[in-house]
């Protein structure tokens, strides 16, 4: 049987405990309802039978393992199901979803189940019973009982079940404290036990049983924490953070590799790439070094394959001319970034060469090699193999008939493609028919590996993200089988083997091996990270985006598993989703979204990018960049919460303390804080541990939450003005404020190191190393300290800026409209004249497409901008004009006239050749003058009815006014919605719709037009 749940949900652990109980094995799967592959699971968790049947409903599974164990377990059973588990959701729920009213009823259904307890040890009679475990896993989590009252019998039977061994040993599989219910809002497609009506009982008997927690969270700090918290704040003097010149693995000591996606040469990552791979690498790194483990990161660029021979020809370069350009394009935007990476290489060296033909003989001398004939188009003219992307023809789809397809892929119908299958294939190089011929390829036999393969998985899978499991797990569900390792190309490694020598590795193959290459330039002892001796320990972390994951669990180990000479497997492999822009896709050639370069131009701090990235990396599921939530985080969680608090408490020591840092004397309070502030750090190392990055922020964030609400609490600028024992106070809180600001500064360093040096100046502290294993607040700066220069840490991002940022990488048409527009039609019938001169040279010097397309594309682009020049003047011109009858009509037969010339145009020219190039420009005229045609009609019919039209009354004028203000009102709160929309929280955006569609209805009440899309997707027709 399988348990489907989500991380941290607690009806997942009564699923657990009742199975446990049967004596049932079942396995625990961890799911994400906006998997594609679980769209079948409605509600979580759910259990799946051996026979594929699947219950939901806790009863009915408690009613399935326990089959007639009487009626009284059964009511409790729908009790705790119908009540409880609805009462609790409500009561433990946080922010907009927290309930008032269920903190009275849960009380009163305390009250029942204390109540029942006192005539008998168990819900159910004298033994422990189905109701017992499912009532106890939902009073477990979230520290329900902590604080009640009046209860003792209630406590003495929790104090029971806790101690029974089927408890204990699911509690060692699922600590407590990792459960919550704020899990299941994640948990049902249709909202959950939040959206279930508490049902209002009899309160009249509820005592006060329950501590009401959601003043405070202070109320729920224990006696250990405080004891705890206290023993730890004390000052020893801190380590400093060494950075040898090399680093190597050591014996004994916890070794940390780790390995960055190499990005491909070809192109200019954009946000979704940099967060994706290096920037998540690059924060784990830092926070690794801090906490002491000897780690390297290793990185570089991809270029060898297809892609860079396209990328060389359309750009009139050589391959290698192009790596250059595009690695130093590469490497400047990640330093901008601050990613330290301690080696960043390329795939094109001696190094890569050796160490991936040393590979491909280990494997074939294996016997892991096996070869077969491929069919493949080869080009007589350029005497070789054509891959996919040099091969481009007619569409072979039926309906589509684009005629250029590409060999992998049409970009018209956007399906996959057979380069054999194009119909009138040509040569992307020459233009000339290629002809079918066999090619031999070598291919790794991954069937033959897949025994030691599922071995390995089964053993190392424990540290992957969610999604690299579910994407291994459907290969090897699938069956692997053979998979090629050469390419027809010229760019490329040579295959060392006979009769192959022409031919190159495929760039699969050979780019994993880049990750070894490089760690070998970094240091001539590079096989003590990739072949480490026995008894040191290498745990190899491995940053991708989910695309990526099938070669790094399954490919590449199968490849490291057939050589079998010990090489270091990844242990980690931390894939993320995809980050969308907006609410569309990162595209270059649209001028959509913000690539590595433009973020630099944007003036916006690279801590600032670093710190937005990681709080919305896609760690679950897709997540977007939005500009507004960019100014948000910035200006709410950076300038509000962290930078004020820093600045506060530093401005407050160098003024009043003569930036001394003053002694801190503890108190109840001091203590409370500090008990708070070690739970989010604990929360922070282990989210850090697991390069949960996001849950990294969270819990930083949460700590100067904390700073901010104790300061404020305290005031000490109140108590300065006061007695002795006031000023004494007050010192302690500055103190303490002081060194939290220089905790912070370590915590953000992974995130912000730029910004977290500049605290660190200000502070006049250098970094400490993170304790990991003992996460507990200690003294960082003792008394008489002296402090830096305070100063504003960030700035706020105005929404005018934001704004204009939005519009700029909105798109090439929003940021080429405003320069369009100053255009006159006249300068750009110039231009267009010019070139497409200039596309008639090229053609008639070279067949070759990749040099003069680009020129077309320019062609084509510029009479896109007359036809909208001639658009705007014609629409501009149409109010003032009134013409006769007359003159309309001879503009009309005056474009037909054009329009029957420019036909008879282009059909010459399709009979002459079929070449699209040649005659599309033409066909583009001919379209254009259609469309003017249509507009001088539209308008002649339009002139009496204008000329008619009685002059414009106050009153209409003053209408004008009022629709032109709601209108933009609408606009306001429509991007009002759309930006709540993108939290998903439907009770935020909803109240915001309705007013949104209140404004459109004044609007159509005004105009007399009715509202648009009335008759809506969820509203019934009467």
């Amino acid at each position: 049987m399988i348990i489907y749940t989500n991380d941290g949900n607690p009806l997942g652990l009564q699923l657990l405990m009742l199975a446990k109980f049967a004596k049932q094995p079942v396995q625990v799967q961890l799911v994400n309802l906006n998997d594609a592959k679980y769209k079948d699971l409605l509600v979580l968790p759910t259990l799946e039978l051996d026979n594929g049947l699947r219950l939901f409903s806790p009863a009915a599974i408690a009613k399935y393992l326990f089959v007639g164990k009487g009626q009284q377990r059964d009511e409790w059973l729908e009790w705790s199901a119908t009540l409880l588990a609805p009462a609790l959701a409500h009561h433990m729920a946080v922010g907009h979803k927290a309930d008032a009213n269920a903190l009275p009823v849960l009380n009163a259904l305390v009250k029942k189940l204390d109540d029942k307890l006192k005539a008998t040890p168990y819900l159910a009679g004298d033994k422990p019973s189905a109701a017992d475990i499912a009532i106890w896993s939902l009073l477990a989590p979230d520290g329900t009982l902590k604080g009640a009252q009046n209860v003792d019998n209630l406590r003495d039977w929790y104090g029971r079940v806790k101690a029974l061994p089927e408890v204990q040993e699911v509690l060692a599989e699922q600590p407590l404290k990792d459960l919550s219910f704020n899990a299941l809002q994640q948990s049902n497609r249709y909202g959950g036990l939040h959206h279930v009506p508490l049902k209002r009982l009899s309160l009249a008997d509820a005592s006060k049983l329950l501590v009401d927690t959601t003043p405070t969270v202070a109320d729920t700090v224990t006696n250990e924490e405080i004891s705890a918290a206290k023993a730890a704040f004390t000052y020893t003097a801190p380590k400093e953070i060494k950075e040898e010149r090399t680093v190597l693995p050591k014996p004994g000591e916890r070794n940390v590799l780790i390995t960055s996606a190499l990005p491909y040469v070809n192109n200019v990552p954009h946000l979704g790439n940099i967060i994706g791979c290096v920037l998540s690498a690059d924060i784990y790194a830092r926070y690794s070094r801090s906490a002491g483990y000897n780690t390297l990161l290793i990185c570089g660029t991809d270029e060898y394959g297809t892609a860079t021979e396209n990328k060389a020809l359309a750009e009139n370069l050589t391959p290698r001319e192009i790596c250059d350009k595009y690695f130093e394009l590469h490497n400047a935007i990640y330093r901008w970034f601050g990613i330290g990476f301690d080696y960043f290489g390329r795939t094109t060296t001696q190094e890569q060469t050796d160490i991936v033909q040393e590979a491909f003989k280990d494997v074939l001398k294996a016997g892991y090699i096996i070869t077969e004939s491929v069919e493949q188009l080869l080009c007589q003219k350029c005497d070789r193999f054509l891959a996919d992307r040099f091969v481009e023809g007619t569409c072979p789809h039926p309906g589509c008939g684009y005629e250029d397809a590409r060999g992998d892929q049409c970009d018209k119908c956007g399906k996959l493609v057979n380069a054999t299958e194009l119909i009138r294939p040509r040569c992307k190089v020459c233009n000339s028919a290629p002809v079918l011929r066999s090619s031999d390829q070598l291919f790794i036999d991954l069937p033959k590996a897949e025994p030691q393969l599922k071995e390995w998985v089964d053993k190392s899978e424990g540290g992957w993200t969610h999604n690299a499991k579910v994407i291994t797990r459907a290969w090897l569900k699938e069956g692997l089988k053979p998979r090629c390792i050469t390419r027809d190309l010229k760019w490329g490694i040579p295959v060392p083997h006979e009769g192959f020598e022409k031919k190159v590795f495929y760039v699969w193959f050979d780019a994993p091996f880049g990750y070894v290459s490089m760690t070998k330039r970094y240091t001539k002892e590079y096989q003590q990270w990739w072949q480490p001796a026995k008894g040191t320990d290498v745990e190899l972390f491995q940053f991708m985006a989910k695309d990526n994951v099938p070669f790094h669990s399954v490919v590449w180990p199968s490849v490291l598993l057939a050589i079998n000479k010990g090489h270091t497997l990844v242990s980690h492999i931390m894939a993320t989703e995809y980050l969308n822009y907006e609410d569309g896709k990162f595209s270059k050639s649209r001028g959509i979204g913000v690539f590595g370069n433009d973020a630099q131009e944007t003036g916006i701090p690279a801590d600032v990018w670093r710190f937005y990235l990681a709080s919305a990396r896609p760690e679950g599921q897709d997540s977007s960049f939005s500009w507004n939530d960019l100014a948000a985080r910035n200006n709410s969680e950076l300038l509000n919460n962290l930078g004020n608090f820093v600045n506060r408490a530093l401005v407050f020591c160098e003024k009043n303390f003569s930036s001394t840092v003053p002694g801190v004397i503890t108190t109840q309070d001091e203590l409370v804080l500090l008990a708070l502030i070690n739970r989010e750090l604990r929360g922070y190392i282990n989210s850090m541990e697991k390069a949960k990055l996001r849950d990294g922020v969270r819990h930083l964030l949460a700590i100067s939450r904390h700073g901010n609400g104790y300061m404020q609490s305290q005031q000490p600028w109140v108590l300065l003005k006061g007695t002795d024992d006031q000023k004494t106070r007050a010192s302690t809180i500055i103190g303490l404020c002081v060194n939290i600001a220089c905790l912070l500064a370590n915590l953000l360093f992974p995130y912000m190191p730029t910004t977290a040096r500049t605290l660190f100046g200000q502070l006049n502290a250098k970094q400490t190393p993170l304790n990991a294993e003992k996460p507990l607040v200690t003294l960082l700066l003792p008394a008489g300290h002296q402090i830096g220069k305070p100063a504003p840490l960030f700035a706020k991002l105005e929404q005018s800026f934001i704004d204009e940022l939005k519009g700029k990488y909105g798109g090439a048409q929003a940021t080429n409209d405003a320069a369009h527009s100053q255009i006159s039609a006249a300068d750009l019938e110039k231009a267009v004249q010019a070139q497409a001169d200039k596309v008639r040279e090229l053609k008639a010097s070279t067949k070759d497409k990749a040099i003069w397309q680009p020129e077309v594309t320019k062609l084509l682009d510029l009479k896109k901008q007359l036809e909208e020049a001639k658009k705007k003047t014609a629409t501009a011109a149409a109010p003032a004009a009134t013409p006769a009858p007359s003159n309309g009509s001879q503009s009309v037969q005056d474009l037909e006239k054009a329009i029957q010339e420019q036909g008879d145009k282009v059909r010459k020219l399709k009979g002459s050749t079929k070449d699209k190039t040649v005659w599309q420009p033409e066909v583009n005229i001919l379209l254009d003058l259609k469309k003017q045609l249509e507009a001088v009609q539209k308008a002649a019919k339009a002139a009496p009815a204008a000329n008619a039209a009685p002059a414009a009354s106050p009153a209409a004028t003053a209408d004008a006014a009022k629709v032109k203000a709601l209108e933009d009102k609408i606009a306001q709160q429509a991007e009002k919605v759309r930006t709540l929309k993108a939290t998903g929280d439907a009770a935020v955006w909803k109240p915001e719709v309705d007013i949104l569609l209140s404004l459109k209805n004044e609007l159509a009440a005004l105009t007399g037009t009715p509202v648009a899309g009335g008759q809506g997707k969820g509203k019934k027709k009467k």
